[in-house]
């Protein structure tokens, strides 16, 4: 017992030595005013998967370097660091900048994937602003278009999809709120420019019968002025419904909103012959 205890406490000031070493290393190389020095750690720190010390490191090289040849290298490897350390916003501003100052570098292709990617790792919940979800996907589309036969080009383009996916629910869950708020005049705009926007959306059904409620709810609860327009609307929208979906889960209902409202058209019409 007292041998185990004592073996691991000599592990234990051996490690304590090894990290207090390595720490005044670092500080060593960061007080430093050897830049080759220390752009040449940055680059092992980066390799060795310490991306806090090499993004230290190579932020201050970003300015020593600027105008350089090795301008580029730095921006790009500062850049992989600040992704290394989940930064991704400051990551795709470098990325971009690469893109604009050194469009002819070595690293310009990879920083219009990368530019992309960040963008996609900082795209917010579905049920949030989705602007950031849109710069990716431009970005990425870009990259696509100007890189058709890159190795990353399906990586690419299943992170566009991906992200697409989002913006259409989104859009379902945008449009779906004013259903559930009971809003169905604001519901059927929604709902309708949801379909327009995304035809092939997997929602579809359900964005259709939601549409279709909606507007047999607004035109039964509509004034007598309005609700013969209305009534039309609905009983088309049961017949698009129908036609694209005869099997649905919701025909039952669907049939039951044609049927009232059937018989609330006839009601007009019968009025409208004796008049």
């Amino acid at each position: 017992m007292f041998k185990k205890t004592r073996i691991f406490y000599t592990f234990l000031v051996l490690f304590v030595s090894i990290v207090l070493s390595s720490c005044s290393s670092y500080n060593k190389i960061v007080k430093s005013t050897d830049y080759e020095y220390k752009y040449k750690k940055a680059i092992e720190y980066y390799e060795e998967g310490e991306y806090v010390r090499s993004g230290t490191l190579l932020k201050e090289l970003v300015n020593i370097y600027r105008g350089t040849n090795r301008a580029d290298k730095i921006y790009y490897y500062y850049a992989k660091s600040l992704v290394g350390q989940k930064d991704y916003l400051m990551a795709g501003h470098y990325f971009r900048s690469i893109i604009k100052e050194f469009p002819m570098s070595e690293y310009a292709e990879e920083s219009y994937f990368m530019d992309g990617y960040c963008s996609y790792l900082l795209s917010p919940k579905a049920r949030l602003d989705q602007s950031v979800t849109q710069e990716a996907i431009d970005a990425l589309q870009l990259y696509v278009n100007l890189y058709p036969y890159n190795d990353m080009v399906e990586d690419a383009n299943s992170l566009i999809d991906e992200l697409n996916d989002k913006l259409v629910y989104k859009a379902y869950l945008s449009a779906k709120l004013y259903y559930d708020f009971e809003n169905y005049k604001a519901a059927v705009i929604a709902l309708t420019n949801c379909l327009n926007e995304y035809p092939d959306s997997k929602y579809r059904e359900e964005l259709m019968f939601m549409l279709l409620e909606s507007k047999y709810l607004l035109a039964i609860g509509s004034i007598f002025d309005k609700r013969q327009e209305r009534l039309s609307s609905a009983l088309d929208e049961y017949f698009s419904f129908i036609d694209e979906f005869p099997e649905s889960k919701h025909r039952k209902d669907a049939e039951k909103f044609h049927k009232v409202t059937s018989e609330m058209l006839n009601y007009y019409n019968d009025d409208t012959i004796i008049n």
